[in-house]
C-alpha cells in the first residue's frame, strides 16, 4: 500500500484540494471572497479570537462532547465495539454550532450588518440563528418549503431566536434550491452581508474555514479515544451530505494510516433510481457547483440532478471539495446507506441505547450496524453522532405509524 500523503498544507493558496475547490465566481465576487479569506487569516492568528472561541466552545456549546461506548448495541450485533462521538449533546443539538460561532465572530470582526445562510434539516439554521443572537447580528435563513414542513420543530426554534425565515418554493423546494435562493439574496449586498455557508462547500475560503472550525470534533475524539483505550479506533465513520461533520471528524485521523475512514452517503430509495438518492461521490463525477469544483450529480442536460434523502440535511447534488479529493486518493472510503436502513438504525439506537439520533447521523449508525458483525470483538468503530433526532421524531413516528 502506498504511503499516505500529508494533508496538512491543504488547500493551496488558491483554495484547491488537488483538482477540487477554488473560486468559480464572477470577478467582483472573487474580490469579496478574497476579502473574507484575508479577514479569516487575520482573525485566526489573533489570541483574543482563539480565546473567545475556546471559551464559547467550553461554556456555551458544552465541549468537549463525550465518547459513549454503545455496549448493548455492540453485544446484540456481535463483532466490533461501537462508540459514539456525542455531537448531539452540543447546545442546539448538532455539530453545526461549531462553525456557526466561528462565522458569527468573523462577521462581527468584519463589521457585517447581516448574516445570510441556507439550511436543509434546519440544524445549521438553528445554530446560526443562535450564534447571531449571541453576537447581536441580524440573521436571514432560506429553507425549502418541503423541509420547512418536514422539520417543523427547527423552524419554530429559528423563529423564536429572531431570525428572518425565507421559504423557498421553487423546484424541488429542498436544500439545493435554498442554497440558490440564499446566494441570490447575498449577491444583492455582498459588502454589507456575509453568507455563512453551512458546510465544507462553496468557493474558497469556506471549505477550509468550516473545516477548521469543525476540526475540534476529531481533535477531541482522537485524544479521548487514546486516553480511554490506549489506542486509536480501527474505523471512524460519519455521514456525508456537504460533508462538514465528516471532515470535522476525519481531519485529525488523515495521517493515521491504520485508521480506516468511511463516509456514508444517502442511497435513498436505491442507487439505481436517478433522482431518488443523494450519493454524489458514489454515482457522480467531477464538475462545478455553487462556486467550487467537486463531484456533482447531473442530469442528462448537464444540470444538477434531482436528489433525495430521508434526511433533509443530506439531499445535495454536490459535496465538499476535500471529500472529492479524498475519494480520488483513496484515503477515505465512501459507502452508502438506504432510507430503509437509516430508519432501522434510527429506531434501533433509540430503543437499544436510549439515544435518538438525527436521520443524517443515522446513516453512519446504519453503516456501523451493518459492519460490526463482520469484524472481531477487539476492533473498534467510532461513529460521529453529528446530531440528535428531536427534529425528526414526528416525521419518523408518522412514517412508521407509531
Amino acid at each position: 500500500m502506498p504511503a499516505i500523503p500529508s494533508f496538512a498544507a491543504m488547500p493551496d493558496e488558491n483554495g484547491f484540494f488537488g483538482a477540487y475547490g477554488g473560486q468559480f465566481v464572477p470577478p467582483h465576487l472573487k474580490q469579496i471572497m478574497d476579502g473574507i479569506n484575508a479577514a479569516y487569516d487575520e482573525i485566526r492568528q489573533r489570541e483574543d479570537f482563539q480565546q473567545e472561541l475556546a471559551s464559547l466552545f467550553a461554556d456555551y456549546v458544552g465541549r468537549p462532547s463525550p465518547i459513549f461506548h454503545a455496549r448493548r448495541l455492540s453485544e446484540q450485533l456481535g463483532g466490533a465495539q461501537i462508540h459514539l462521538k456525542r455531537e448531539d449533546l452540543n447546545h442546539t443539538g448538532a455539530h453545526k454550532i461549531n462553525h456557526c460561532l466561528g462565522e458569527a465572530l468573523l462577521a462581527r470582526f468584519m463589521g457585517k450588518k447581516r448574516v445570510i445562510a441556507e439550511t436543509g434539516a434546519g440544524q445549521h439554521g438553528v445554530a446560526l440563528a443562535t450564534a447571531c443572537a449571541l453576537v447581536g447580528i441580524p440573521c436571514e435563513i432560506h429553507m425549502g418549503q418541503v423541509d420547512i414542513e418536514k422539520e417543523h420543530p427547527n423552524v419554530t426554534k429559528m423563529k423564536i431566536l429572531g431570525c428572518k425565515l425565507v421559504a423557498v418554493t421553487r423546484g424541488a423546494a429542498t436544500l439545493k434550491e435554498a442554497v440558490d435562493s440564499a446566494f441570490e439574496e447575498y449577491l444583492k449586498d455582498p459588502e454589507g452581508t456575509i453568507y455563512a455557508i453551512g458546510s465544507v462547500v462553496g468557493p474558497h475560503p469556506f471549505p477550509r474555514m468550516v473545516r477548521d472550525f469543525q476540526s475540534i470534533i476529531g481533535r477531541e475524539a482522537r485524544a479521548q479515544f487514546q486516553q480511554k483505550h490506549q489506542r486509536l479506533p480501527d474505523y471512524v465513520t460519519a455521514c456525508v451530505g456537504g460533508g462538514s461533520n465528516a471532515i470535522g471528524m476525519f481531519t485529525a485521523f488523515l495521517e493515521d494510516e491504520a485508521v480506516h475512514l468511511v463516509g456514508v452517503e444517502p442511497a435513498g430509495e436505491g442507487l439505481e433510481k436517478p433522482g431518488r438518492h443523494s450519493a454524489t461521490l458514489s454515482k457522480g463525477h467531477p464538475g462545478q457547483l455553487h462556486g467550487m469544483a467537486c463531484y456533482v450529480l447531473e442530469d442528462a442536460q448537464g444540470q444538477p440532478a434531482a436528489v433525495h434523502s430521508i434526511a433533509s440535511g443530506l439531499d445535495y447534488p454536490g459535496v465538499g471539495p476535500q471529500h472529492s479529493y479524498l475519494k480520488d486518493t483513496g484515503r477515505v472510503q465512501y459507502d452508502v446507506a438506504s432510507d430503509a436502513e437509516t430508519l432501522d438504525a434510527f429506531i434501533t439506537l433509540s430503543r437499544v441505547e436510549g439515544i435518538i439520533p438525527a436521520l443524517e447521523s443515522a446513516h453512519a449508525v446504519a453503516w456501523a450496524i451493518r459492519t460490526a458483525p463482520t469484524l472481531s470483538a477487539n476492533q473498534h468503530i467510532l461513529v460521529n453522532l453529528s446530531g440528535r433526532g428531536d427534529k425528526d421524531a414526528d416525521y419518523v413516528a408518522a412514517r412508521l405509524g407509531l
